[in-house]
């Protein structure tokens, strides 16, 4: 297999990477280029992702490309779900992305069951769990506040193509990013027209139904002389992040679950088709588009959220006085002082709504030990402890469910993203769900963007063939349940 190289482009919440991914002789290897903030812009009432900022950037690291003189073969954009750009009939952006953290939403699902579709038949439609960002409310609320740029709007492109769109001229509908906005029906893989109806708005607003590994286009001649480079094709990758780092996913074969970790804990498995039912409504699980035809089923887990913020408010409170001990707040610290302890006193539950954005997140875990009768953490090893044992204990309850509506047996979890560097609750993770754990890649979101780009580009054949180069370039370290 020849050297090849190709741009990644990975957008999160808080921050953004353009990255060159080089595949050769069957393994692959990662470089960053630029790493950048992505900020939040409040004004006139509603809260706003930088589109136009977030482009620039795209262009920024293309510079680089050609400043070092490194050919790539394609380009891709992943992002979180959810947000979409409106565009007017002379193909501008009518109005940077609004973003799923405005407050704009807030009872808008309650208004929205009572006045067009029933909370069942969302989810019978759908498959999605209900979050009041969910693009379906949130397009509901701008309707109702008669938002301008909507009213005006030739099409609604979610952010990823919106970007891939900004670069080629070219709009589509990428499958795995549309999937998280509650309109796409995954029995039919479309957007759904009682759902559109119940919006006013009509399919030929929202691109063709792109699968990812496709081309959409090249870069525009302003790219071109923007960035130096020439016609660079642009390949509609998994656009939703969650989807690229599944599809990175180090697994031999289809016996396995998957727990993206990070902020946000996303375990799952890959189902061959849609899990829709009274049972998966009830628990909150999710069916959201994946890679050559599966489904990602999936729940949400509150994740590292809780630990960042105890870390963040121990460091806001030291002081010199307190010594450098106590001013080491490094992982390796925190999780050996947690690991010291035989278990911890007090479980949580981390997926209680008190958790979702406390003032103090410390003030948070007393409150709901208190009235839950656990003993109240006293020492950052106590507090850390009973975070990582809640976490797993959480993760074993999601696991049994998963099991449950599984087709196939699960024999091994996969841990992948930042937390997949976590050693200690990756061993409490193993015991707690009494089956091997697989940890890493940390890197698996900008690893699955480049290898659906390798597939677009027929350098590799399927999802089992981009599987393996990742196995064998990653080598994700093994845990085994203790007895």
């Amino acid at each position: 297999m020849k050297q090849t190289k190709f741009f990644a482009v990975d957008l999160g919440a808080t921050s953004g990477r353009t990255i060159i991914g080089t595949l050769n002789d069957g393994k692959i290897t990662l470089e960053e280029l630029t790493r950048f903030d992505n900020n939040l812009i409040a004004t006139c009432h509603h809260v706003y992702w930088d589109i136009y900022f977030l482009y620039n950037e795209i262009i920024n690291g293309l510079r680089l490309v050609h400043e070092r003189g490194i050919t790539i073969a394609s380009i891709g954009i992943d992002t979180w779900g959810c947000d979409f750009v409106f565009i007017g009939k002379d193909g501008a952006p009518l109005r940077t992305a609004q973003a799923y953290r405005d407050p704009f939403t807030a009872g808008v699902m309650d208004r929205y069951f009572r006045q067009e579709l029933s909370k069942e038949k969302v989810y019978a439609l759908t498959g999605i769990q209900f979050m009041d960002f969910n693009s379906l409310f949130q397009l509901y609320a701008m309707r109702e506040e008669g938002n301008s740029a909507l009213a005006a709007a030739d099409k609604i492109l979610f952010v990823p193509d919106a970007l891939s769109y900004m670069l080629t001229g070219n709009a589509v509908c990428e499958y795995t990013v549309c999937s998280t906005s509650q309109l796409l029906n995954p029995q039919t893989k479309d957007l759904d027209p009682q759902l559109l109806r119940s919006l006013g708005i009509d399919r030929r607003q929202f691109g063709p139904m792109t699968n990812p590994a496709t081309v959409i286009g090249t870069l525009t001649e302003d790219v071109q002389k923007a960035t130096g480079l020439g016609a660079v094709p642009v390949v509609a990758v998994a656009g939703h992040d969650t989807a690229s780092a599944v599809a990175a996913v180090p697994a031999r074969n289809a016996g396995f679950a998957y727990l993206s970790s990070g902020t946000w804990s996303l375990m799952g498995i890959e189902s061959p088709k849609p899990i829709i039912s009274p049972r998966s409504l009830s628990l909150n699980f999710t069916n959201e588009g994946g890679i050559e035809g599966t489904t990602r089923f999936l729940k949400n887990i509150c994740g590292m959220w809780i630990y960042e913020c105890c870390r963040r408010e121990w460091k806001a409170g030291w002081t010199p006085d307190m010594g450098d001990k106590d001013r080491d707040l490094s992982h390796s610290v925190l999780q050996s002082s947690a690991k010291a302890l035989q278990h911890s006193q007090s479980i949580i539950n981390p997926d209680d709504p008190m958790f979702a954005n406390p003032p103090s997140m410390l003030k948070a875990i007393n409150e709901y030990c208190v009235s839950h009768g656990e003993p109240v953490p006293e020492t950052r090893a106590e507090y850390c402890r009973c975070i990582f044992d809640s976490l797993a204990a959480r993760y074993k309850q999601v696991f049994t469910w998963l099991r449950e509506f599984a087709s196939f047996d699960i024999d091994t979890l996969h841990i992948i993203g930042g937390g997949s560097k976590n050693d200690f609750l990756n061993q409490l993770t193993a015991d707690a769900c009494g089956v091997r754990v697989l940890a890493g890649p940390q890197e698996a979101t900008a690893l699955g963007n480049i290898m659906l780009q390798a597939k677009a580009a027929g350098a590799v054949s399927d999802i089992w063939e981009m599987r393996k180069i990742i196995a064998a370039s990653t080598m994700p370290v093994e845990y085994r349940p203790r007895q």
